[in-house]
This record gives C-alpha cells, sequence and structure tokens, in this order.
C-alpha cells in the first residue's frame, strides 16, 4: 500500500467519523439493562401523575387521575420569581416551574437583551418541571394538579442578600404542606423541599416525586447542520452515565431503584436536572404522557407518619448550562452532561487546558489558537516523522512515475518495481501514516471540546467573527482552510495513479463545503492547524531537498 492511498483513507476516515458523530442519535445508548426488564414496571395510562410500585407493606399508591379529589383542584396563577441570573416563572398549580430564563445567556449576540429561554410550556418548546407527593387512595395529597397559596405573586433576590426563599401552602383535613423553593445568588442550583405534618388520627403514608415533562419537537438546536443530542439521561453509581432519547423512551419505559443517581433532560448547552439526597433511596421512572411529550421522573421511598407527626423531602434540582466544574461539586457524574462521548478521557483535559488558556488571555478565540500552537509542538516529532516519509515520496516521484509508466497496466510488476525501489532508497511507505493515526483522536476529542462546551456559545473572536457557536457568516474561515488544504497537498507527492490524484485533489473542496457549517470555533482550528502543518511540512522538505542537492 503506496502513501497516498493511506493518506486517502484516513482522511477520508476522518470526515466519516465526524460525519457519523454529528447525525448519530446516541454514541452510548446501551441502555437495555435499565428499560423494561425490572420488576413492577410502570406503564403509561395516559395520565402524568406517577404511579408508585405497591410495597411489601401495602402502601402508598396514587388513585388514578379519573379518582383524583377535586378539592384544591383549580387553574392556578403565575408567580413571578427573579434572581441575579435566573428568571422564571411558578404556577400554584403544583408549584410546576413553567418558564426558566437564563438570564447571563443571551439568545445570539444580535438579540444580547433577550435571554435564553430553557424552559416553556409553549407547544413549540415544550419543557416544564413538575413535582408533588403521593400516598394512598383514601388520603387526599398535593399533586402538581393540585394549588397552592402563595403569600405574593412577585419574588426578587435583593441587592444585600444571596438567598430567596418561595413559600406556597396547600392544607386539607387531614395535612399540611409547605412546598419550599430556595435559591441562591449566581447559583443555578435550585433546592425543592416539601414539609408536610399529619393532621389525622391515623397513620399517613406519602413519599414525594420530582419530573420533567419534555416535547419531542423542542427546538434546542442552535445549528441546523451539527447534530447535538436532546433528551433524557440518567445516572447511577452501578451503571454510570446513560442517554435515554425521545425514541426510546417511546417504546419503552424506565423503572429502576438507585441510590445516590440523578435524572436529566439535557439539550446543547444546556439541561435540567433533579438531585435527590445521595443517600436516600430513589426510583426512576418514564412515562409516554402523549405522542410527542415524555416524562422522565423519580419518586422517594414512602415515609410513614404517625398523627401530628412532621416529616420533610429534601432535594435539588440543576436548571441552567453545562458548567462542567461547577457540574462535579454538586453531584457525581453531571458534568457528563457535556457530552464528550467515547472520548471522554482525551476530551477533558483539552478542556481543563482550552479553559486554562482563555483564563489568561480572556478570548476564546486565541484560546484555541494557542491551544492549536499547543497540540501542534506536542506531535511535533510525530508529524515530522510524517513529513519526512512525504518528502522522501516527493522525491522519488519522477521515478516512481517512469516505473508506472515502463509497466502500464500491468499492477503486480509495478507495485514490485516501486517496493524495490523504496527498499534501495530506505523509505518507509508507511512511515508517514501512523503519526497521523495517533493523531486522530484527539483531533476528534478537540472536535467535541469546541462543539460541547458552553463557554463559547456566543462567544467573540475578533473582526466579523461575533459568535464561536455558529458558522461563519461570510464563509472566510471555510475558504481559507479549504485553500490550506489544497497548498498541503501541493506539498505532498503527487500520486501516481491518475485516479487517486483526482480523489486527493478533491479533499479541499469536499472539506470546505463540509465546513462552511460548521461552528467558527471548530473552523478556526483546522485553519490554524493547517496553517502550522504546511510551515512544518514546508520547511522539512526544504531541508530534505537541500542534502538530495
Amino acid at each position: 500500500m503506496d502513501n497516498y492511498r493511506l493518506i486517502l483513507i484516513v482522511s477520508l476516515a476522518f470526515l466519516s467519523v465526524m460525519l457519523w458523530s454529528s447525525w448519530q442519535n446516541d454514541y452510548n445508548n446501551s441502555v437495555s439493562a435499565q428499560v423494561g426488564n425490572q420488576a413492577n414496571p410502570v406503564k403509561p395510562t395516559g395520565s402524568d401523575i406517577p404511579e408508585a410500585r405497591v410495597e411489601p407493606q401495602g402502601n402508598t399508591s396514587l388513585p388514578s387521575e379519573s379518582k383524583e379529589s377535586t378539592q384544591n383542584n383549580t387553574k392556578g396563577e403565575r408567580i413571578l420569581v427573579r434572581t441575579d441570573v435566573l428568571s422564571l416563572e411558578l404556577d400554584t398549580q403544583g408549584g410546576t416551574i413553567k418558564e426558566l430564563d437564563l438570564l447571563e445567556y443571551p439568545l445570539s449576540p444580535e438579540n444580547d437583551d433577550i435571554p435564553f429561554r430553557l424552559m416553556s410550556d409553549n407547544p413549540n418548546n415544550y419543557f416544564i418541571a413538575q413535582s408533588g407527593l403521593l400516598s394512598d387512595e383514601s388520603v387526599d395529597v398535593p399533586n402538581h394538579k393540585k394549588t397552592y397559596r402563595a403569600e405574593k405573586r412577585d419574588y426578587a433576590l435583593a441587592e444585600n442578600s444571596d438567598e430567596l426563599s418561595v413559600l406556597l401552602r396547600w392544607k386539607s383535613d387531614n395535612l399540611e404542606v409547605e412546598k419550599i423553593y430556595e435559591f441562591q445568588r449566581g447559583s443555578y442550583e435550585i433546592k425543592l423541599i416539601h414539609r408536610i405534618k399529619n393532621l389525622s388520627s391515623s397513620d399517613l403514608p406519602i413519599r414525594d416525586y420530582r419530573q420533567f415533562m419534555r416535547g419531542n419537537n423542542s427546538m434546542s438546536q442552535e445549528s441546523a447542520f451539527i447534530y447535538t443530542y436532546t433528551g433524557g439521561a440518567i445516572f447511577s453509581p452501578e451503571e454510570k452515565f446513560s442517554k435515554l432519547d425521545f425514541d426510546e423512551l417511546a417504546k419503552e419505559t424506565l423503572s429502576k431503584d438507585v441510590t445516590g443517581g440523578w435524572i436529566a433532560m439535557m439539550q446543547h448547552y444546556f439541561l435540567g436536572a433533579f438531585i435527590p439526597d445521595h443517600d436516600k433511596p430513589q426510583h426512576f421512572y418514564s412515562k409516554k404522557a402523549s405522542d410527542e411529550r415524555f416524562i422522565l421522573g423519580l419518586y422517594s421511598a414512602s415515609k410513614n407518619l404517625a398523627p401530628g407527626e412532621s416529616a420533610e423531602f429534601t432535594g435539588r434540582m440543576w436548571l441552567g448550562p453545562k458548567l462542567q466544574e461547577h457540574l462535579e461539586d454538586v453531584a457525581p457524574g453531571l458534568e457528563l452532561t457535556t457530552d464528550y462521548g467515547w472520548l471522554t478521557v482525551i476530551a477533558k483535559p483539552l478542556f481543563w487546558i482550552l479553559k486554562s488558556i482563555h483564563d489568561l488571555v480572556g478570548n476564546w478565540g486565541w484560546a484555541i489558537v494557542l491551544l492549536t500552537v499547543l497540540i501542534k509542538l506536542a506531535f511535533y516529532r510525530l508529524s515530522a516523522a510524517s513529513y519526512r516519509s512525504m518528502a522522501g515520496m516527493r522525491q522519488l516521484a519522477p521515478r516512481l512515475q517512469q516505473i508506472k509508466e515502463r509497466y502500464g497496466d500491468d499492477k503486480e510488476k509495478f507495485n514490485k518495481a516501486m517496493m524495490e525501489l523504496y527498499q534501495k532508497e530506505k523509505i518507509n511507505p508507511v512511515g508517514g501514516c501512523l503519526p497521523i493515526l495517533v493523531q486522530i483522536p484527539v483531533f476528534i476529542a478537540l472536535y467535541w471540546v469546541l462543539l460541547e462546551s458552553v463557554e463559547l456559545r456566543n462567544a467573540p473572536f475578533i473582526l466579523w467573527i461575533d459568535n464561536l457557536s455558529v458558522k461563519d457568516p461570510y464563509y472566510i474561515l471555510p475558504l481559507v482552510m479549504g485553500v490550506s488544504m489544497y497548498i498541503q497537498q501541493k506539498l505532498n507527492p503527487a500520486p501516481p495513479d491518475p485516479l487517486q490524484a483526482k480523489i486527493m485533489m478533491s479533499l479541499p473542496f469536499i472539506f470546505t463545503v463540509f465546513f462552511a457549517f460548521f461552528p467558527s470555533g471548530l473552523v478556526l482550528y483546522w485553519v490554524v492547524n493547517n496553517l502550522l502543518s504546511i510551515l512544518q511540512q514546508w520547511r522539512i522538505t526544504k531541508l530534505i531537498e537541500a542534502k538530495g542537492n
């Protein structure tokens, strides 16, 4: 196999990997052991309220929707809540989060006064957070359809305060409930508490539940060409991080007991996650609420309240950007929602280096440039070996062409004569390929870092590039990249096979068209990498040619 053929195969393979990675629904979709095979699975009932399994004690299963008490089940009102980073609307019916805006993340550079809306009850982008209590058929409890009372309709974090609490109340003859949302300054982590008191004369078995309902038609992608995952995810200490896309949720229901895990609904750059107390067992479940809406939730173990006894259910939410450093502190494995796929072990250190450079230079574009330089330096010797092999092949090109003309279409004699020439000149025709193969995992990992990191969203570089997370509006960077690839082709020895030569020369055009729709940050990396490669290859070629003379 000659060097040209292998370079062609490597280039096309890398292009295929990027295409495959961009359009696959899931690169970690092995979750069959977690769904559909548990005892007492949760089955879709048409209701969006979970049905707790009947435990050996024989307590706590919620009545079907048709049997619900209508007490306190009136239409709710909206409560406005605002912190320094969040603006949200709570519905007094269930205390459900119906809308949530991220004040630090503008919709786009052109609309920097409009915050990005993560959650909404708009049918076109449906994503809400519900929670409530469950009990047996004889007890009326506040699920997310019951209406709470609030002291006021507008809450705001005071300038001299770091905390904000929103208190909702619900009461019946048997039960008194306080539902509390606690917010912290500068944080996307929200604490959710249910405080309950048994007012009856008998024991009350009660548990709490928290769930996301999301529409399959949610418009969360910011690039029409680059695929990014939107769907569910769960984490357990035993089976770690797994994704549950909408197609999978439509086929099978999740039913799994977990201690120390979490559930989430993910999208590009942002997520919503429920994080229960790590030492308390939970039951994870999913339901298909309608043709286009799906539920992913959890409920706690039952607490049996004696008459007059009080209890508390606590848990946390993360509703915001995928800030990896913060997510690591919130819950084990939550940082994996910044999904680098099967190259996470390489991608995470690359992101750490990229962020460290950004902390020094203050610009993500220049951070990408400097990271590319560091990667190029790290692989300098490997690249040099590759370029020396190519330079040697370039010197042999005229003699290879003579052999080609001598033997014509007799490939067997041509290949034999070509290998004899390589042996005589002590040139390894595949010597330049191993370094390329070694570097490919790093390139792909960096591809995912630049695609998935929320820090690059709406990040400006210089001149016309005001957003590294979207395509170049004038296609200048892709054109520069295509030209740089063409120059690289000219520095390489021309393949003796005319068909191979035509295919090789078509690659710059193919990559230019493909990268025209890539985020500018990704194209910037390839432009800088190509320019550095040209300089290194040109220098090595000149040195070898000088020695030959």
